[in-house]
């Protein structure tokens, strides 16, 4: 066991270079992409071949009262689809850890860094928003709202540029959990298996957990499943984004570890999701902006509460720091990971030949 152990810290560390220097290579076929297609097939086979709606669609298009329907038939259906999810994507990845390992200790550790690797999306999250702050700074406001389509769910199409800032800090902001603390924590507790394992809720969630006709019950399992799995994390996440504005505080006044503090224990409950709000009101303190408010999504006009003071307008700039942020917030995180798996490391009795001789 403390050889699994020290084998998984050294992938783990591994893992989180690799996504920070090649990110999500788009030439190269995704994990998560699988996992998508698997649930859009059993979504098919379960509920209909209805032609999918687009994000924004599914999430703004109202309820209407289905007095025909079977609520609890499309909810079993629903948790059916969900077990089937989770127990295929456990058993692949449990399968493609265990045969590595009895390969070869150096082939596992290898397969489970680059599978850590997919789990994690720093790089990704910040080379999408930059592209963006690329865009905005050199004045094409039109490639800017196209840039920003394909990270968010509002409407792009009458965005100005500080409205579009504002759009990529938020994304930068909500996703420095689900998108890096989230699976990190998740990995560091039970590795790919686990962390895999998280994503796919995430991803059911993503991709059912809407309340409209269509998904309100069907998806009502993975909307709930991502909620409680993201719940701790989040909170973490805050605590770590907020420590990890202190820190940056001292080298640049554009950050305040007090402000960061302050609008978090004030917005942070600002959403109708539990946990959403958690990182977007340490980073709207952190920065001394404001975010949220009402946005289109699909057509419709969407209010949501404003998050955070404005001491100063968002600007470009900005984007780039929420990703300073979001980096400093995962490199604090994984040291105080790194110290609790030594730990742990060094109080297991050693089991088999031990490998620190």
């Amino acid at each position: 066991m403390k050889e699994l152990l020290l084998y998984h810290i050294i992938s783990l560390g591994i893992g989180i270079l690799l996504d920070q220097v090649i990110g999500d290579p788009y030439f190269l076929p995704h994990p998560i992409r699988a996992i998508g297609s698997l649930i859009s097939y059993l979504e098919r086979r379960l509920l209909g071949s209805q032609t999918a709606e687009s994000e924004t669609d599914q999430e703004n298009k109202p309820l209407e009262s289905g007095l025909d329907r079977d609520v609890k038939k499309e909810k079993r259906k629903g948790i059916l689809l969900w077990i089937i999810v989770e127990l295929v994507v456990i058993s692949v990845t449990f399968l493609i850890i265990f045969v590595s390992y009895r390969v070869n200790k150096y082939l596992g550790i290898g397969v489970e860094a680059i599978l850590t690797c997919y789990i994690l999306a720093a790089r990704s999250l910040c080379r999408e928003s930059m592209a963006v702050s690329r865009e905005l700074e050199k004045k094409d406001i039109r490639a800017a709202r196209k840039a920003l389509s394909m990270i968010v769910g509002r409407d792009t199409a009458e965005l100005e540029e500080e409205e579009i800032a504002k759009a990529a800090v938020e994304t930068v902001a909500e996703n420095t959990s689900d998108g890096v603390i989230a699976p990190l924590f998740y990995t560091a507790i039970g590795g790919p298996v686990l962390g895999f394992a998280y994503k796919a809720i995430n991803t059911m969630d993503s991709m059912l957990g809407y309340r409209n006709e269509r998904y309100e019950n069907f998806g009502w399992l993975s909307a709930k499943a991502d909620d409680v799995l993201n719940f701790i994390p989040s909170r973490l996440s805050a605590i770590f984004m907020i420590l990890s504005a202190f820190v940056m505080g001292l080298f640049s006044k554009v950050y305040s570890g007090a402000g960061a503090y302050r609008i978090w224990k004030r917005d942070r409950l600002k959403h109708l999701s539990p946990n959403s709000a958690q990182n977007e009101s340490v980073c709207a303190g952190a920065l001394g902006i404001r975010l949220g408010g009402a946005h289109l999504y699909g057509g419709v006009m969407v209010e949501k509460p404003s998050i955070g003071d404005e001491l100063r307008k968002t600007e470009t700039a900005d984007i780039k720091r929420a990703n300073n942020l979001m980096f400093a917030t995962e490199a604090v995180a994984a040291m105080i990971i790194f110290v609790i798996l030594a730990v742990i490391f060094y109080i297991i009795p050693s089991i088999g030949s031990n490998l620190t001789q």
